[in-house]
Formats: structure tokens, sequence, C-alpha cells
């Protein structure tokens, strides 16, 4: 695994040498690495280099989709109360949102296709847990505190069966699903290395608070059309579990975060209106293309 991390560091020629499948798995390949406990070694220092070469690369991809989103920021709001009205209509105003996609889902795709779309989202599956772990190091007490709520909630309240990635893996068991990046278009693969890029660079921290911020804000609508496919297809209540429960969990974590998290900070100071609405806006990008991309390959006619 050592010797393979480093080939991927040194076939690092830049961002516009490589196709969008190509940097996405290299950087998933990466993502896997980082994020996985490991041991000391003595190739510290070769890990060390190969890593750097790798973030640069990372810093490349992520700058990139911030240009591409810097036209939506033109007339965002510096007032915290107008920002605040401006985010919440990300629900319905954000890229992406009312997808073809989700009805579809709920009411005409067959059992292939939503095996095949679910294993799309899970291959393309950050981590939500995680994600938060990392994004709430030495932030403000008030956001702090209920990162750390929303943490508990996402491990189940210390219940193992509880926990929201063992709910998608009863998913995954009960339609033999077999998630790997290979399998995984590149769409997917660019959410979750956009969203580990954003919780694990420091830089990075309150664009990760805005694009996990909307990701609760937007996903009850959707995970509740899921649900309604899956009930339909003859899924257990075991194996909808998942999206049972964060059809309605999300919105109450939506309502939180706002009023715990992004709040408070863009009050405290109004400079993180921006880093805030850049990371909600560079998630909801991501998650439009992953749409267009799962309606190209299902045949869903968009409105």
């Amino acid at each position: 695994m050592r010797e393979q991390f480093a080939s991927w560091a040194a076939a690092h020629t830049g961002l516009k040498s490589l196709n969008p499948r190509d940097l996405q798995q290299r950087l998933a390949a990466f993502n896997a690495h980082r994020l996985r406990p490991g041991l000391p070694n003595d190739n510290w220092r070769r890990e060390l280099r190969a890593e750097l070469e790798l973030r640069e690369l990372e810093g490349e991809y992520v700058e990139n989709e911030r240009r591409a989103v810097s036209a939506m920021l033109a007339e965002l709001p510096g007032d915290p109360d107008a920002f605040m009205q401006w985010f919440e209509a990300l629900r319905e105003t954000g890229p992406g949102q009312n997808d073809a996609l989700f009805p579809w889902l709920a009411s005409q795709a067959s059992m292939d296709a939503m095996r095949w779309f679910l294993t799309q989202e899970i291959g393309g599956e950050a981590g939500f847990d995680d994600l938060v772990a990392l994004t709430q190091v030495r932030l403000p007490v008030q956001p702090k505190l209920e990162l750390a709520r929303n943490y508990w909630d996402e491990m189940g309240r210390g219940r193992e069966d509880d926990m929201h990635g063992r709910m998608l893996e009863h998913v995954a068991e009960e339609l033999g699903l077999h998630a790997t990046p290979e399998a995984t278009v590149w769409e997917s693969l660019a959410l979750a290395n956009l969203m580990a890029a954003l919780a694990a660079t420091r830089r990075y921290t309150y664009l990760s608070v805005g694009a996990l911020g909307v990701i609760e804000l937007t996903a009850p609508g959707r995970v509740a059309q899921v649900n309604q496919g899956l009930q339909r297809l003859g899924v257990s209540a075991t194996g909808r579990r998942y999206f049972q429960l964060h059809a309605g969990l999300d919105i109450r974590h939506a309502e939180a975060w706002n009023r715990e998290v992004i709040r408070p900070l863009v009050s405290a100071d109004p400079a993180l209106i921006r880093p805030i609405a850049e990371g909600a806006l560079l998630r909801l990008r991501c998650g439009a293309a992953c749409f267009e991309r799962y309606r190209r390959e299902l045949g869903v006619i968009a409105a």
C-alpha cells in the first residue's frame, strides 16, 4: 500500500494533465490512505513527500471548483440576518434542488436502477460522522457543541446498530451492493473527495461548515423519495431505515445547525459569510453534477 501511495504522487503532473476520472480516482485513493489509521514506519519522509504532491493536486482541484462558483456569490448578502435567509432559501433555489431524478426513483425506478443508484451513492459516501469530527476542531464553543450533538446522533448515541454508517451497510447487505471506486462514476467520487478536502484542510474549515450544513438542509426531501422507491420495490424496514430516519432527523439537524452553528459564526464575524456560502454552493454544485450523470445513465428525462 505504501509503495502504491508513493506511485500516485510520482505520477502527478498537474490537474490539466488528468482527465476527470483519473483525477478523482487518484484523489479517492489518496483519501482512503490518509484517513486510514496507520503505524509508524521508516518510510515516513517518503510518504510525507508523496502526500505533499497529492495535497497540491487536491488543492488545485478545490481551487478550480471555487472559481466555478464565484459568479454565484456576486450578490451574496453581507448582513447576517439577510444571509441566513439566503442560506435557507438554498433548499429550493440551490443547484440540483428539485431534480427530476428523485420523483422518478420514488415512482418508476426498477430494482436494477435503484441498485445502481445506491451503489453510486455508497461508493461516493465520505462519512458524515468523520467529516463532522474533522471540521469541529478548535471551533468556538457554541458551534462545537452542536457539531458534537450531531456527531453523537451519527454514532447512534452509543449504540452500534443505530450508527448511521451501519444503517447504510444494512442497505448494501440487503440489496447485495458492492460499491468500489472502480464501479463508481467520477462525479460521485468528486463529491466525496471535495467533502474530504474541505473537512481535512484547515484553510477550508468554514467552507466545510457550509457544505455540511447545506447537506442537512437539502437532504430530507431526497431521502424521503428514495425511501418511497425502496418501499415500493419491497425493501424491508431494516433495509430502508437509513432513509426513513434521515427524512425526519435531518430537518431537525438543519434547524439546529442554522441556529447553533452558522448564525453564531456569521454574527460574530460577518467575514465568514462568504466562505460558508461558498462551501454550500460547492457541495450543491457537485451534487447537481451527480444527479445529472445519474439521470443520463438511467435514462431519466429532466423536467
